[in-house]
């Protein structure tokens, strides 16, 4: 797994940036703001995961290649940005599949460090919401993950699949890659069938 992680890291925070640079343009943000969307939508899960775990500083700050990815989605976004705007779902295949990569590498990453299953279920999700709830807030938008989609759950399922891999139980190279699949597969399914949970003021009428 020690080659196959890094590269699951950049891809996610590569794919995570180039969703919060989308959702900058079409809010009409400047350089500047799309950057920052980007950057927090790319390593904000990540931070929040390596602080619970004392893994400081984040690596998300602390190296330089994560900065690169992001200022390489945003290069792409702007040089992209009529193709990108016109392709309505694509934001929505990149989130997809940066939730998929983040709760997967978070669950692997949180499990070495504290060989704590429940934690490393929990930071696996955070992992992978963490980010697009603060570009929401940033972007003045309702958090998708509050908003009764299937976001968070999508990311639980292939935190739980990873979680196999990390303890043992299934091939390492096999769970991650399963997990990033079964992840972007469920939140895509949800967005074409528009498949929500029910809210709490559903169960009363």
């Amino acid at each position: 797994m020690v080659n196959i992680l890094p590269i699951i890291d950049l891809l996610g925070t590569f794919v995570f940036a180039l969703s919060g640079a989308l959702i900058g343009v079409k809010q009409k943000f400047d350089v500047f703001g799309v950057f920052c969307l980007a950057f927090i939508t790319a390593i904000g899960g990540g931070i929040i995961r390596d602080i619970c775990i004392s893994a400081t500083p984040p690596a998300g700050l602390l190296s330089i290649k994560y900065l690169i990815a992001i200022i390489l989605a945003v290069i792409f976004v702007a040089f992209l940005q009529k193709l990108v705007l016109s392709l309505e779902r694509l934001s929505n295949l990149f989130d997809a599949l940066g939730l998929g990569f983040f709760a997967a590498f978070g669950v692997n990453k949180t499990y070495q460090y504290t060989h704590n299953i429940q934690l490393s279920i929990i930071l696996g999700c955070i992992s992978a919401v963490g980010g697009g709830v603060l570009r929401d807030i940033l972007a003045n938008r309702k958090p998708v993950v509050f908003n009764q989609e299937l976001y968070a759950s999508a990311a639980f399922v292939g935190a739980c699949v990873e979680i196999l891999g990390s303890t043992g139980h299934m091939n390492g190279h096999i769970s991650i890659i399963l997990a990033i699949i079964v992840t972007t597969f469920i939140r895509l399914l949800a967005i074409i069938y528009n498949i929500k949970l029910p809210s709490i003021r559903s169960f009363s009428e």
